[in-house]
Protein backbone atom coordinates (compact mmCIF):
# COMPACT_ATOMS: atom_id res chain seq x y z
CA UNK A 1 0.00 0.00 0.00
CA UNK A 2 1.58 3.40 -0.38
CA UNK A 3 1.38 5.47 1.84
CA UNK A 4 3.54 8.65 0.30
CA UNK A 5 3.18 12.30 0.87
CA UNK A 6 0.33 13.70 -0.67
CA UNK A 7 1.64 16.08 -3.47
CA UNK A 8 -0.07 18.58 -2.04
CA UNK A 9 2.00 19.83 0.69
CA UNK A 10 3.84 23.34 0.45
CA UNK A 11 7.16 23.50 0.44
CA UNK A 12 7.51 24.37 4.41
CA UNK A 13 5.32 21.57 5.72
CA UNK A 14 6.69 18.82 8.05
CA UNK A 15 7.20 15.78 6.03
CA UNK A 16 6.29 12.24 7.99
CA UNK A 17 9.25 10.63 5.52
CA UNK A 18 11.61 13.63 6.76
CA UNK A 19 10.93 13.57 10.42
CA UNK A 20 13.73 13.37 13.09
CA UNK A 21 12.10 10.13 14.10
CA UNK A 22 11.09 8.38 17.14
CA UNK A 23 13.03 8.29 20.60
CA UNK A 24 12.90 4.19 20.25
CA UNK A 25 13.51 3.42 16.42
CA UNK A 26 10.49 1.28 15.47
CA UNK A 27 10.13 -0.85 11.83
CA UNK A 28 7.64 1.67 9.48
CA UNK A 29 4.31 0.64 9.10
CA UNK A 30 3.01 -0.54 5.42
CA UNK A 31 -0.32 1.28 5.61
CA UNK A 32 0.23 4.80 7.44
CA UNK A 33 2.58 7.07 7.62
CA UNK A 34 4.40 8.55 10.95
CA UNK A 35 2.35 11.38 11.96
CA UNK A 36 -1.09 8.92 11.25
CA UNK A 37 0.33 6.09 13.58
CA UNK A 38 0.67 8.96 16.34
CA UNK A 39 -2.56 10.14 15.87
CA UNK A 40 -3.82 6.40 16.26
CA UNK A 41 -1.74 5.63 19.51
CA UNK A 42 -3.03 8.85 21.11
CA UNK A 43 -6.94 8.10 19.96
CA UNK A 44 -6.26 5.06 21.91
CA UNK A 45 -4.56 5.66 24.35
CA UNK A 46 -5.83 5.58 28.16
CA UNK A 47 -5.15 9.41 28.85
CA UNK A 48 -7.21 10.54 25.79
CA UNK A 49 -10.20 8.63 27.00
CA UNK A 50 -10.10 10.30 30.26
CA UNK A 51 -10.44 13.79 28.95
CA UNK A 52 -14.32 12.51 28.13
CA UNK A 53 -14.58 13.18 32.07
CA UNK A 54 -11.92 16.38 32.59
CA UNK A 55 -13.40 19.85 33.18
CA UNK A 56 -13.66 22.50 29.97
CA UNK A 57 -15.25 25.56 32.17
CA UNK A 58 -17.92 22.97 33.04
CA UNK A 59 -16.99 20.53 36.12
CA UNK A 60 -18.63 16.89 34.44
CA UNK A 61 -21.15 16.34 36.89
CA UNK A 62 -22.66 20.02 36.28
CA UNK A 63 -24.48 18.68 32.82
CA UNK A 64 -24.03 16.22 30.12
CA UNK A 65 -23.97 18.32 27.30
CA UNK A 66 -21.18 21.05 28.12
CA UNK A 67 -17.69 20.55 26.31
CA UNK A 68 -15.11 18.15 28.13
CA UNK A 69 -11.58 18.06 27.04
CA UNK A 70 -12.38 15.49 24.89
CA UNK A 71 -14.88 17.72 23.18
CA UNK A 72 -12.87 20.29 23.28
CA UNK A 73 -9.91 18.71 21.72
CA UNK A 74 -11.98 16.97 18.63
CA UNK A 75 -13.15 20.46 17.87
CA UNK A 76 -9.28 21.89 17.48
CA UNK A 77 -8.20 18.96 15.70
CA UNK A 78 -11.48 19.71 13.11
CA UNK A 79 -10.43 23.42 12.54
CA UNK A 80 -6.74 23.07 12.81
CA UNK A 81 -7.58 20.16 9.99
CA UNK A 82 -9.26 22.62 8.11
CA UNK A 83 -6.83 25.00 8.04
CA UNK A 84 -4.01 22.80 7.27
CA UNK A 85 -5.28 21.62 4.50
CA UNK A 86 -5.75 25.24 2.54
CA UNK A 87 -2.34 26.25 3.99
CA UNK A 88 -0.51 22.96 2.16
CA UNK A 89 0.11 21.80 5.66
CA UNK A 90 0.64 18.38 6.98
CA UNK A 91 -3.22 17.74 7.98
CA UNK A 92 -1.81 14.65 9.94
CA UNK A 93 0.66 16.24 11.92
CA UNK A 94 -1.59 18.96 12.97
CA UNK A 95 -4.51 16.49 13.84
CA UNK A 96 -2.11 14.39 16.05
CA UNK A 97 -0.77 17.63 17.96
CA UNK A 98 -4.08 18.52 18.54
CA UNK A 99 -5.79 15.45 19.59
CA UNK A 100 -2.69 15.07 22.29
CA UNK A 101 -2.40 19.05 23.67
CA UNK A 102 -4.68 18.27 26.97
CA UNK A 103 -3.62 15.05 27.08
CA UNK A 104 -1.50 16.03 30.79
CA UNK A 105 -4.30 18.40 31.77
CA UNK A 106 -5.49 17.49 35.67
CA UNK A 107 -9.34 17.10 36.22
CA UNK A 108 -11.17 20.71 37.08
CA UNK A 109 -9.45 22.46 34.35
CA UNK A 110 -7.28 24.99 35.08
CA UNK A 111 -8.46 25.85 39.04
CA UNK A 112 -7.02 22.15 39.19
CA UNK A 113 -3.72 22.87 36.86
CA UNK A 114 -3.10 25.98 39.58
CA UNK A 115 -3.78 23.82 42.54
CA UNK A 116 -1.35 21.45 41.64
CA UNK A 117 1.39 23.73 40.59
CA UNK A 118 1.48 25.15 44.20
CA UNK A 119 1.31 21.80 45.50
CA UNK A 120 4.57 20.79 43.14
CA UNK A 121 6.04 24.33 43.86
CA UNK A 122 8.39 22.71 46.23
CA UNK A 123 9.35 19.86 43.97
CA UNK A 124 9.52 21.82 40.56
CA UNK A 125 6.25 22.94 40.12
CA UNK A 126 3.77 21.59 37.42
CA UNK A 127 2.89 22.33 33.89
CA UNK A 128 0.06 20.83 31.66
CA UNK A 129 1.98 21.19 28.62
CA UNK A 130 5.17 19.24 29.95
CA UNK A 131 2.68 16.94 31.44
CA UNK A 132 1.16 16.29 28.61
CA UNK A 133 4.47 15.12 27.18
CA UNK A 134 5.66 13.21 30.18
CA UNK A 135 2.20 11.35 29.35
CA UNK A 136 3.09 10.36 26.13
CA UNK A 137 7.27 10.03 26.30
CA UNK A 138 7.02 7.99 29.68
CA UNK A 139 3.09 7.60 31.35
CA UNK A 140 1.11 5.83 29.11
CA UNK A 141 1.37 1.48 29.58
CA UNK A 142 -0.07 0.13 26.25
CA UNK A 143 3.31 -1.27 24.81
CA UNK A 144 5.84 -4.34 25.52
CA UNK A 145 9.19 -2.83 24.15
CA UNK A 146 8.71 1.19 25.77
CA UNK A 147 7.01 3.46 28.22
CA UNK A 148 4.94 6.06 26.67
CA UNK A 149 3.87 6.50 23.03
CA UNK A 150 7.37 6.87 21.66
CA UNK A 151 5.99 9.56 18.83
CA UNK A 152 7.50 11.32 16.65
CA UNK A 153 9.76 13.99 17.56
CA UNK A 154 7.56 16.79 15.78
CA UNK A 155 4.38 15.63 17.12
CA UNK A 156 6.64 16.21 20.78
CA UNK A 157 7.84 19.37 19.68
CA UNK A 158 3.59 20.43 19.23
CA UNK A 159 2.46 19.48 22.32
CA UNK A 160 5.23 21.14 24.40
CA UNK A 161 3.60 24.73 23.55
CA UNK A 162 4.76 26.15 27.04
CA UNK A 163 7.95 25.55 28.75
CA UNK A 164 10.30 27.35 31.34
CA UNK A 165 13.81 27.20 30.28
CA UNK A 166 14.53 25.41 33.48
CA UNK A 167 12.39 22.69 32.48
CA UNK A 168 13.82 23.02 28.51
CA UNK A 169 17.07 22.44 29.86
CA UNK A 170 16.08 18.99 30.84
CA UNK A 171 14.19 18.00 27.69
CA UNK A 172 16.93 17.04 25.43
CA UNK A 173 16.43 18.03 21.83
CA UNK A 174 12.49 18.86 22.43
CA UNK A 175 13.33 21.87 24.80
CA UNK A 176 16.24 23.08 22.42
CA UNK A 177 13.82 25.08 20.30
CA UNK A 178 12.76 26.97 23.99
CA UNK A 179 16.56 27.64 24.91
CA UNK A 180 17.18 28.72 21.03
CA UNK A 181 14.09 30.72 20.29
CA UNK A 182 12.98 28.79 17.87
CA UNK A 183 9.59 28.24 16.22
CA UNK A 184 8.33 24.69 16.06
CA UNK A 185 6.31 23.98 12.78
CA UNK A 186 3.72 25.35 11.11
CA UNK A 187 1.77 22.82 12.00
CA UNK A 188 2.34 23.24 15.43
CA UNK A 189 1.51 27.11 15.36
CA UNK A 190 -1.34 25.96 14.02
CA UNK A 191 -3.09 23.76 16.38
CA UNK A 192 -1.93 26.25 18.74
CA UNK A 193 -4.18 29.32 16.77
CA UNK A 194 -6.97 26.14 16.21
CA UNK A 195 -6.93 25.71 20.37
CA UNK A 196 -7.89 29.37 20.99
CA UNK A 197 -10.12 29.11 18.22
CA UNK A 198 -12.11 26.43 19.66
CA UNK A 199 -12.09 27.73 23.43
CA UNK A 200 -13.44 30.83 22.42
CA UNK A 201 -16.26 30.18 20.63
CA UNK A 202 -17.07 26.98 22.29
CA UNK A 203 -17.17 28.59 25.65
CA UNK A 204 -19.76 31.07 24.36
CA UNK A 205 -21.91 28.25 23.44
CA UNK A 206 -21.71 26.53 26.76
CA UNK A 207 -21.54 30.39 28.50
CA UNK A 208 -25.27 30.82 26.79
CA UNK A 209 -26.54 27.30 27.22
CA UNK A 210 -25.50 27.65 31.39
CA UNK A 211 -27.13 30.93 31.71
CA UNK A 212 -23.86 32.67 33.28
CA UNK A 213 -23.63 35.11 30.15
CA UNK A 214 -26.60 35.86 28.07
CA UNK A 215 -27.51 36.98 24.33
CA UNK A 216 -27.69 40.53 25.03
CA UNK A 217 -24.43 41.16 26.89
CA UNK A 218 -22.41 39.08 23.38
CA UNK A 219 -24.33 41.79 21.64
CA UNK A 220 -21.86 44.21 23.01
CA UNK A 221 -19.17 42.02 21.01
CA UNK A 222 -18.26 43.16 17.62
CA UNK A 223 -16.97 40.08 16.66
CA UNK A 224 -20.25 38.66 17.91
CA UNK A 225 -22.77 41.44 16.95
CA UNK A 226 -21.86 41.71 13.21
CA UNK A 227 -22.56 37.70 12.34
CA UNK A 228 -25.89 38.15 14.71
CA UNK A 229 -27.01 40.99 12.72
CA UNK A 230 -27.04 38.92 9.53
CA UNK A 231 -28.39 36.34 11.19
CA UNK A 232 -31.11 37.66 12.45
CA UNK A 233 -31.88 39.59 8.93
CA UNK A 234 -31.86 36.28 6.74
CA UNK A 235 -33.94 33.75 9.43
CA UNK A 236 -36.04 36.90 11.22
CA UNK A 237 -38.20 33.90 13.27
CA UNK A 238 -35.37 31.65 14.27
CA UNK A 239 -35.35 30.90 17.88
CA UNK A 240 -32.46 32.19 20.30
CA UNK A 241 -30.88 29.33 20.87
CA UNK A 242 -30.28 28.53 17.00
CA UNK A 243 -29.59 31.89 16.14
CA UNK A 244 -26.52 31.82 18.77
CA UNK A 245 -25.60 28.70 17.11
CA UNK A 246 -25.82 30.32 13.40
CA UNK A 247 -23.66 32.65 14.46
CA UNK A 248 -21.29 31.05 16.08
CA UNK A 249 -20.91 28.91 13.12
CA UNK A 250 -20.27 31.74 11.15
CA UNK A 251 -17.86 33.45 13.77
CA UNK A 252 -15.72 30.11 13.31
CA UNK A 253 -15.71 30.35 9.38
CA UNK A 254 -14.63 33.96 9.55
CA UNK A 255 -11.80 33.51 13.06
CA UNK A 256 -10.55 30.27 10.30
CA UNK A 257 -10.65 32.31 6.41
CA UNK A 258 -8.74 35.23 8.55
CA UNK A 259 -6.09 33.06 9.80
CA UNK A 260 -5.38 31.07 6.27
CA UNK A 261 -5.25 34.32 4.67
CA UNK A 262 -3.13 36.20 7.07
CA UNK A 263 -0.85 33.52 7.56
CA UNK A 264 -0.14 32.85 4.07
CA UNK A 265 0.68 36.81 4.08
CA UNK A 266 3.08 36.16 6.67
CA UNK A 267 4.91 32.50 5.37
CA UNK A 268 5.23 34.75 1.59
CA UNK A 269 6.51 37.74 3.43
CA UNK A 270 9.17 35.42 5.37
CA UNK A 271 10.13 33.93 2.64
CA UNK A 272 10.05 30.68 4.22
CA UNK A 273 10.94 28.07 1.87
CA UNK A 274 11.50 24.61 3.68
CA UNK A 275 10.83 23.78 7.99
CA UNK A 276 13.95 24.53 9.14
CA UNK A 277 13.18 28.02 7.61
CA UNK A 278 10.29 28.19 9.23
CA UNK A 279 11.99 27.07 12.42
CA UNK A 280 14.32 30.46 12.26
CA UNK A 281 11.52 32.71 11.28
CA UNK A 282 9.31 34.62 13.46
CA UNK A 283 5.57 33.12 14.18
CA UNK A 284 3.81 33.08 10.69
CA UNK A 285 0.71 31.49 11.85
CA UNK A 286 -1.41 34.00 12.88
CA UNK A 287 -4.88 36.32 13.06
CA UNK A 288 -5.02 39.44 10.72
CA UNK A 289 -4.76 42.04 13.14
CA UNK A 290 -8.18 43.51 13.08
CA UNK A 291 -9.60 40.14 13.75
CA UNK A 292 -7.01 39.69 16.47
CA UNK A 293 -7.66 42.90 18.16
CA UNK A 294 -11.37 41.36 17.83
CA UNK A 295 -10.87 38.30 19.49
CA UNK A 296 -8.77 40.01 22.21
CA UNK A 297 -12.18 42.01 23.28
CA UNK A 298 -13.88 38.37 23.14
CA UNK A 299 -11.57 36.83 25.09
CA UNK A 300 -11.26 39.27 27.71
CA UNK A 301 -15.30 39.67 27.82
CA UNK A 302 -15.13 35.86 28.30
CA UNK A 303 -12.43 36.22 31.38
CA UNK A 304 -14.08 38.77 32.89
CA UNK A 305 -18.09 37.74 32.43
CA UNK A 306 -17.74 33.74 32.43
CA UNK A 307 -14.48 32.51 33.90
CA UNK A 308 -14.84 35.20 36.86
CA UNK A 309 -18.38 34.32 37.45
CA UNK A 310 -19.05 33.00 40.66
CA UNK A 311 -20.66 30.73 40.24
CA UNK A 312 -17.82 29.55 38.33
CA UNK A 313 -15.30 30.64 41.04
CA UNK A 314 -16.96 28.49 43.47
CA UNK A 315 -16.79 25.47 41.71
CA UNK A 316 -12.86 26.39 40.69
CA UNK A 317 -12.48 26.99 44.58
CA UNK A 318 -14.03 23.40 45.58
CA UNK A 319 -11.66 21.89 42.76
CA UNK A 320 -8.45 23.53 44.38
CA UNK A 321 -9.40 22.40 47.51
CA UNK A 322 -9.94 18.92 46.47
CA UNK A 323 -6.76 18.65 44.77
CA UNK A 324 -4.91 20.35 47.24
CA UNK A 325 -6.23 18.21 49.77
CA UNK A 326 -5.51 14.71 47.72
CA UNK A 327 -2.03 15.97 47.01
CA UNK A 328 -1.36 16.57 51.18
CA UNK A 329 -2.24 13.24 52.02
CA UNK A 330 -0.98 11.28 49.73
CA UNK A 331 2.49 13.20 50.85
CA UNK A 332 1.99 13.06 54.66
CA UNK A 333 0.76 9.37 54.22
CA UNK A 334 1.91 7.52 51.08
CA UNK A 335 0.14 4.43 52.32
CA UNK A 336 -2.75 5.74 51.12
CA UNK A 337 -1.72 5.61 47.65
CA UNK A 338 -2.48 2.66 45.31
CA UNK A 339 -0.06 -0.14 44.91
CA UNK A 340 1.27 1.09 42.04
CA UNK A 341 1.43 4.60 42.63
CA UNK A 342 3.27 3.73 46.11
CA UNK A 343 6.08 2.17 44.58
CA UNK A 344 6.48 4.68 42.08
CA UNK A 345 6.92 7.29 44.55
CA UNK A 346 9.52 5.23 46.62
CA UNK A 347 11.18 5.92 43.22
CA UNK A 348 10.85 9.25 42.39
CA UNK A 349 9.25 11.07 44.70
CA UNK A 350 6.31 13.42 44.51
CA UNK A 351 6.49 14.08 41.08
CA UNK A 352 4.31 10.36 40.89
CA UNK A 353 1.74 11.43 43.25
CA UNK A 354 1.61 14.35 40.64
CA UNK A 355 1.42 12.50 37.96
CA UNK A 356 -1.40 10.37 39.89
CA UNK A 357 -3.53 13.42 40.50
CA UNK A 358 -2.93 14.98 37.04
CA UNK A 359 -4.44 11.60 36.11
CA UNK A 360 -7.74 11.43 37.44
CA UNK A 361 -11.08 12.65 35.52
CA UNK A 362 -13.34 14.85 37.74
CA UNK A 363 -15.50 12.26 39.13
CA UNK A 364 -12.55 10.13 39.74
CA UNK A 365 -10.66 12.82 42.06
CA UNK A 366 -14.45 13.66 43.43
CA UNK A 367 -14.86 10.07 44.34
CA UNK A 368 -11.10 10.26 46.06
CA UNK A 369 -11.43 12.87 47.98
CA UNK A 370 -14.64 11.32 49.50
CA UNK A 371 -13.03 7.55 49.81
CA UNK A 372 -10.03 9.52 52.12
CA UNK A 373 -12.32 12.21 54.09
CA UNK A 374 -15.91 11.34 54.20
CA UNK A 375 -17.34 9.24 57.15
CA UNK A 376 -20.38 7.69 56.14
CA UNK A 377 -22.70 7.20 58.25
CA UNK A 378 -25.44 4.05 58.55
Amino acid sequence: MNVAELPSLARYAARASESRGRQLVEEKSSSRNEFQRDRDRIVHSSAFRRLEYKTQVFVNHEGDLFRTRLTHSLEVAQIARSIARNLGLNEDLAEAISLAHDLGHTPFGHAGQDALDDCMRPYGGFEHNLQSLRVVDLLEERYGAFDGLNLCFETREGILKHCSLENARTLGEVGRRFIERKQPSLEAQLANLADEIAYNNHDIDDGLRSGLITVEQMMSIDLFRRHADVVMRAYPHVTERRMTLETIRRMINQLVVDVGEASLKAIDAAGVGSLDEVRDAGPLILFGSAIRDEATVLKQFLRRELYYHYRVQRMASKAKRIVKELFDAFVAEPNLLPTEHAARRARIGERAIADYVAGMTDRYAIGEHARLFAISER
